[in-house]
């Protein structure tokens, strides 16, 4: 049964593509059919997993307004079993387009159906904000991962993403459930990083993941290269927790059934 994992964080920089692509990466290396859908209009984890966006003639924008069948979009990658659907700057204007949908919140979620059981798992890189494509992408989310940077003004914003996601909860996808919050960036020898480390433990307590992602130079690096981390130094610091946080995922219980009827080289293409 496919799971879709939405990574959200309305504030910039705290590792939401690190983490989109390494978690796709490192599912995929165990062995599990991953998509990676880059709802970023930066498109970033497009071009870190090796697709050139310069000679796109079609991404998710096009998907979302119906002038493309996504199966037509999805490209592969260079680890087996991990494919992508590459996002491009036009998505910037998609939150104004999709004011005249009918159903403007489930767009993504209806554009996807037709392939969520060709995969075990469903990631969605988010852009910094909780527009209307975030709101998208929580509305087709089974779950939420909520990168943390372990620095000051780490907890800035979350209770404005929390509301977010119950408001999406409460009035469009009553299975969405907080998959984890993921510390990021954490450097063991800094006095705040410790810190941040026991507030957010301390806030949310079993809902933060066990894995915890220390700063790392290969993970800064892998992007400029088109591959993960996992392609480019396997025995990395970031490669090893990526895998660990995979590992994770993978060993949790499933979520709970929602009641019925509530509410490297280039990339190739398929």
């Amino acid at each position: 049964m496919s799971k879709i994992i939405a990574i959200v964080n309305q504030k910039g920089g705290v590792g939401k593509t690190t983490t989109s692509m390494n978690l796709a990466a490192s599912l995929a290396t165990l062995e599990k059919k991953v998509l990676l859908i880059d709802a970023d209009p930066q498109a970033n984890a497009s071009s870190g997993m090796g697709v050139d966006v310069s000679k796109l003639d079609h991404s998710i924008y096009n998907a979302l307004l119906g002038q493309v069948d996504i199966k037509d979009i999805i490209y592969t990658t260079d680890i087996e079993g991990l494919d992508i659907v590459p996002s491009h700057i036009n998505l910037v204007g998609a939150e104004i387009e999709l004011l005249n949908f009918k159903n403007q919140e489930r767009v993504l979620k209806e554009t996807i159906q037709p392939i969520v059981r060709d995969y075990d798992y469903i990631l969605i890189d988010c852009s910094p904000s909780l527009g209307l494509i975030t709101v998208n992408a929580l509305t087709a989310a089974d779950s939420v991962i909520i990168p943390v940077q372990c620095e000051y003004f780490a907890l800035e914003g979350i209770s404005k993403l929390l509301n977010t996601i119950k408001i999406v909860k409460t009035r469009m996808n009553p299975r969405l459930e907080i998959e984890g919050f993921l510390l990021t960036m954490y450097d063991s020898r800094l006095r705040l990083a410790n810190q941040i480390y026991e507030e957010v433990k301390r806030h949310f307590r079993e809902l933060v993941f066990k894995t915890v992602i220390q700063r790392n130079v290969k993970l800064s690096e892998a992007p400029s290269h088109g591959v993960p981390a996992i392609l480019y130094d396997a025995d990395a610091t970031g490669s090893k927790a990526h895998l660990a946080l995979a590992q994770e995922i993978i060993n949790r219980p499933p979520l709970p059934t929602p009641p019925p009827n509530g509410r490297g080289a280039e990339a190739k293409k398929k």
